[in-house]
């Protein structure tokens, strides 16, 4: 573990293709089986799947003879939704298993682990790294096709929304769905086209595409616009890699915030408790839509943590709807919603498909289109960005400067008059400034990459903030 960069970041383990082994991925799979699940009271199964990454095959088969050597019994899904994965695990109480590298460049890859329980927090993190385990003598991959595929999981992921949303009157709506190489581009078609959805699909790539749903790149701006000219439909859709986050654009082809997203799908969901890191928007409490606003730091494991806080402490003598989001726009169910008689289960994991649904959901119901969505939130407006291949050490020492001087911050922005009122460290450097904008920096948890949130009263003053910052910072970084 020590002689590679491959670490557990925000959401699951991450690294470079080249640096993922097939001994280092056998070994952490091991480690999660005897360290973490260890003598837990499940069956002796281990749900695995992948994405389309071209590399994710091969650490899938050496993940699934770590399984085997440790006495488990695989349950192959091959080609599904992170969430896929995740929701059949936790409805079944199983550890599972997911090969994915998310967003990230198709040269990175991953993996993601699940106890029975969910998602493994940090503490199970350092239990995995701290792990002592017996490798085999004679090689770390299974015999080629010697997975069989298993369909319950797919059928398990697709009876859960079509049921839940079959009274959304969501049928006759004309869906665009950006494929490219998300990982959930069938399901996804198959989901709508059974709640009466006509889907047009476009842009599908047998090449993997890296959808960065907090910074979309500017050929996906301005592709989404031209699609809306050139055909005619109600939204467009889209995830990233491995599709726990989703990308929704309107009618004209915008793309919306994936925290504005996480707000509106909490709305639909009528949440009382929500949860979501400190880089989110600041509409989350300014709405007047939820009972509790609880902030974390950046990162699933984080959010689930408070979910469970409010869980065990607070949701006791009377049902309270708990869910989470985060700024990329992946949705976490802590608690079940019944409507209509029907009952979505509890899913606190990143989930791309249940904002999608309830967005589409929540603009039949207010009988709007999806542009006009958002203009029911007070107006505030974020922009965010990154630089790539930054190192992370290169970051933390930009983080600890401004928070030694926080006059720094003026020069980032090129406005000297607009000194800095407040300063959260909660995840990075979040420093408020005197006319209320807000400048976020953080390194990412998952890439080489440094991060930058902007927030203001105008979306064109909160991209002029973050491009200006960003600028500053990339010649500093020279």
């Amino acid at each position: 573990m020590k002689t590679t960069d491959v670490r557990f970041g925000t959401s699951g383990l991450r690294g470079l293709v080249s640096q993922m082994s097939d001994e280092l991925c056998y070994a952490y799979v091991a480690a999660f089986l005897s360290a973490v699940v260890g003598n837990a009271r499940c069956d002796k199964k281990v749900v695995l799947g992948h994405d389309l990454r071209p590399s994710s095959p091969r650490i899938a088969s050496a993940c699934a003879k770590a399984i085997i050597d440790s006495g488990y019994e695989v349950i192959y899904a091959g080609e599904l939704p992170t969430p896929a994965l995740a929701s059949y695990a936790y409805e079944h109480k199983l550890p599972a298993i997911v090969v994915t590298g998310s967003h990230i460049p198709f040269d990175r890859n991953g993996i993601k682990f699940y106890k029975e329980t969910g998602e493994i927090s940090k503490s199970d993190e350092l239990l995995i790294q701290q792990a002592s385990v017996d490798l085999p003598d004679a090689g770390f991959q299974l015999p080629a096709d010697s997975l069989q595929l298993n369909p319950s999981v797919k059928s398990h992921y697709l009876k859960r929304y079509v049921d839940f949303f079959e009274y959304s009157e969501i049928a006759g709506m004309r869906v665009a769905i950006y494929e490219h190489s998300s990982v959930a581009r069938d399901i996804l078609r198959q989901i709508l086209e059974a709640l009466g959805v006509t889907v047009l699909s476009l842009a599908r790539s047998e090449d993997f595409v890296p959808i960065d749903t907090e910074a979309v790149r500017s050929e996906d701006v301005l592709q989404a616009k031209e699609w809306a000219k050139e055909y005619s439909f109600d939204a467009i859709i889209s995830t990233d890699g491995d599709a726990d986050r989703p990308l929704i654009g309107d009618e004209c082809g915008n793309w919306l915030r994936g925290d504005v997203v996480g707000i509106l799908c909490a709305k639909f969901l009528s949440a009382d408790i929500v949860v979501t890191p400190v880089s989110s928007t600041t509409l989350t409490e300014k709405s007047g839509w939820f009972n509790r606003v609880a902030r974390t730091k950046i990162g699933s494991p984080y959010v689930i943590d408070a979910m469970h806080t409010f869980l065990n402490n607070e949701v006791t003598n009377y049902h309270q709807t708990v869910a989470g989001f985060e700024a990329n726009g992946g949705f976490l169910l802590g608690t079940d919603v019944i409507t209509h008689g029907r009952c979505l289960g509890a899913l606190p994991t990143r989930d791309a498909v249940l904002p999608i649904l309830a967005l589409l959901s929540l603009a039949k119901r207010e009988r709007c289109s999806m542009s006009e969505l958002p203009k029911t939130l007070p107006s505030r407006y974020t922009a965010s960005d990154r630089i790539q291949n930054v190192p992370t050490e290169q970051s933390a020492l930009l983080i600890d400067k401004l928070n030694q001087d926080h006059h720094l911050v003026s020069k980032l922005i090129s406005d000297e008059t607009n000194a800095v009122v407040s300063v959260d460290c909660t995840d990075g450097f979040r420093a408020t400034l005197q006319n209320g904008d807000i400048v976020h920096l953080r390194p990412s948890g998952n890439a080489p990459e440094l991060r930058c949130y902007a927030e203001s009263e105008t979306f064109d003053r909160a991209l002029r903030l973050c491009q200006q910052c960003l600028s500053n910072l990339e010649l500093a970084c020279k």
